[in-house]
């Protein structure tokens, strides 16, 4: 049965569902771009509190070592092996993000079938019915 067909004058339990799932759904709809904005603004907002922490901790370091007299000059090899882990982090990172894209874009296609074959499924069923009452339908001739 379609939208169309259920909407209008007619107020039976089909027409009164149905107005009531499109009202809910319509709700649910408008709503989806806020939270889209809300969880963004506040992965942005925690990124940028992390960064300033890390940055401060790092400043607050620096200073006090300077401050007592430590030596902060390490070898070279082992600022290779710093700065090689962090390549490594990103790199990994990247890829990660890169699987959960495309795990996501497979799970928007996934639904998307879904939702095709639930309609061709409904199509089926509409027409099975059809042959049915056919059948049992005595004709005037």
């Amino acid at each position: 049965m379609s939208k169309n067909e259920t909407t209008g004058n007619s107020k039976d339990i089909f027409s009164t569902y149905q107005e009531n799932v499109d009202k809910i759904f319509n709700g649910i709809k408008q709503s989806v771009p806020q939270y889209h904005q809300s969880i963004t603004n506040v992965q942005q907002e925690y990124l940028q509190a992390y960064e300033n922490m890390i940055d401060s901790t790092i400043a607050l370091q620096k200073e006090y070592v300077k401050k007592a007299g430590i030596a902060a000059n390490f070898p070279e090899t082992t600022l290779k092996v710093i700065h090689d882990t962090t390549e490594e982090f990103v790199k990994a990172s990247s890829i990660q993000n890169q699987v959960t894209l495309a795990t996501m874009d497979a799970t928007q296609q996934n639904i998307k079938t879904f939702n095709d074959n639930a309609k061709s499924f409904v199509d089926l069923n509409k027409n099975i019915l059809q042959s049915w009452i056919s059948v049992f339908t005595t004709k005037n001739t």
